[in-house]
């Protein structure tokens, strides 16, 4: 059955090789990204990949509040249903790591954009559908300050904490929604050779395919059905357990409670 699927982040890297898989294995793919000159380049070579492919692009720079609500009522004005959001756009270093609105944009880009994007787009999904959170092996305790804008951290503390931020208000998230869609954090693999990898650690990587082909599991395959709420770790190639910060109900919902009150800031 065709699946109508959003990846954010799918210029390059990760999510542009999920997109060229699930638009070979027939679905109707909704590109994100954030340079429109990217963008149509991205969406020009995974369209050629196959005949008749169905694939269009959206523009959002969600270290932006603004641009990550216009991209949720663009999909919402295009489309009835949406079977599947692959939260994959994230940043480590950036040359610009404060944001317009003063906050991280680790946080912003990694946690509060892929969460607003999340809750805006949930009347399209129906008790299938699925969302797929990219987390990471880095995580580390979130300072609830630095998540609200105060304080500055460095680009790695700053992305081990936004990364552990995602993993907790996934299974937060998952647990208030019951029976569905489901929502799932995904590690899709250690320093793959994805852009981000190449910037922030000067190294080349793994093979990117490893990342997009569990990505493309984690929203499709049977495995994944009764995963709400789940850490699916790829370095081990199986569910595990994240940071114990992460399992905590208390932390979590802390966390979903600053970023709810972030946002509600944000949009006065």
């Amino acid at each position: 059955m065709t699946k109508v699927i959003l990846v954010t982040g799918s210029t390059d890297g990760i999510g542009l090789e999920t997109a060229k898989m699930l638009v070979q294995d027939g679905h109707r793919v909704l590109m994100h990204g954030r340079s429109q000159a990217k963008l149509d380049s991205a969406r020009n070579a995974v369209s050629a990949l196959k005949s008749g492919a169905r694939v269009e692009s959206y523009v959002a720079d969600l270290s932006r509040l603004a641009d990550v609500e216009a991209l949720a009522k663009a999909v919402n004005e295009t489309h009835a249903n949406l079977d599947v959001l692959i939260n994959n756009a994230g940043i480590f270093k950036t040359q610009n790591p404060r944001t317009r609105d003063g906050l991280d944009a680790r946080f912003m880009v990694n946690t509060l954009a892929p969460y607003l994007l999340t809750r805006r787009l949930l009347p399209l999904m129906g008790a299938q559908g699925r969302v797929v959170n990219v987390s990471s092996a880095a995580q580390a305790p979130v300072d609830l300050d630095a998540l609200a804008g105060q304080g500055k951290l460095a680009d790695m503390n700053a992305y081990a904490q936004s990364k552990l931020a995602i993993t907790a208000w996934s299974r937060v998230m998952a647990q208030s929604l019951g029976n569905g869609p489901a929502v799932i954090a995904v590690n899709p693999g250690s320093l793959l050779g994805s852009k981000m990898v190449r910037e922030g650690f000067g190294v080349a990587g793994g093979d990117i395919r490893i990342g997009a082909d569990i990505l493309r599991r984690a929203a499709l395959a049977d495995e994944f059905a009764s995963a709400s709420g789940r850490y699916f770790d790829n370095d081990k190639g199986a569910f595990g357990s994240p940071h114990p910060d992460a399992l905590d109900r208390r932390k979590g919902e802390e966390i979903v409670q600053t970023i709810e009150t972030v946002l509600a800031r944000l949009a006065k």
